[in-house]
């Protein structure tokens, strides 16, 4: 029997030596994005990163574009409150989303960004793919489902993927990939694979980086 949302496999030779060359070009920083009419031209694939508060996107997007402070990490959640653009050559936008679910910040601000979030993903025709940030220790949770959701209402083809999986067991691992598998079940637009990553590790940047540069 195949298993449902597997573990995405290793890149073939050549899709694996495409995702590096466009991560090791430029990846220049565009702009923070505050409202819809500020998002820069809609004039080449885009793949947006996604997750609540403190799953470890900042060091993510570190690990897969090699630059260690591209995107500011925080140890406050919710920091970030921008769409912020980053241009990948000129063939590529890298969009790293406001982290959603708890933010130390004030109702209305966190109400603005959650809004511009949703606006972001309904409305943004050169988006490819939503990669899905899960926080490995802890599974889907309730606020990842609302995000799921939209993505499912605005036809955005999205992928899991699992972050920190050096800071648990295997048996762990298991334990959360089941929990993840049957979460994804229910959500029309879920992309068939999982990918798990360790951004200290290294685990998974060559399987996001041949995903994200093999998107047409």
């Amino acid at each position: 029997m195949t298993l449902a949302y597997p573990i995405a496999p290793e890149p073939e030779a050549e899709a694996r030596e495409k995702g590096r060359l466009l991560f090791a070009g430029p990846v220049d920083f565009v702009k923070g994005v505050v409202a819809m009419d500020g998002l820069p031209s809609a004039d080449r694939i885009e793949v947006c990163f996604a997750g609540r508060s403190n799953v470890g996107k900042s060091s993510l997007i570190n690990a897969l574009t090699g630059r260690k402070a591209l995107a500011r990490a925080s140890n406050t959640p919710g920091r970030t409150q921008e769409i912020n653009y980053f241009a990948m050559g000129e063939e590529r936008y890298l969009v790293d989303l406001p982290g959603y679910g708890y933010a130390e910040a004030p109702v209305a601000v966190v109400e603005k960004w959650q809004r511009l979030l949703k606006e972001y993903l309904s409305g943004r025709q050169t988006l490819r793919r939503a990669f899905v940030l899960i926080d490995a220790r802890h599974g889907v949770k309730k606020v990842d489902e609302e995000i799921l959701t939209l993505l499912d209402k605005s036809a955005v083809t999205f992928e899991v993927v699992l972050t920190k999986a050096d800071k648990i067991s295997a048996a762990q691992r298991e334990k959360v990939l089941a929990q993840v598998r049957a979460a994804l079940a229910k959500h029309p637009a879920a992309y068939p694979e999982i990918v798990v990553t360790s951004s200290e590790k290294g685990e998974g940047m060559e399987v996001l980086r041949a995903l994200v540069a093999g998107l047409e």
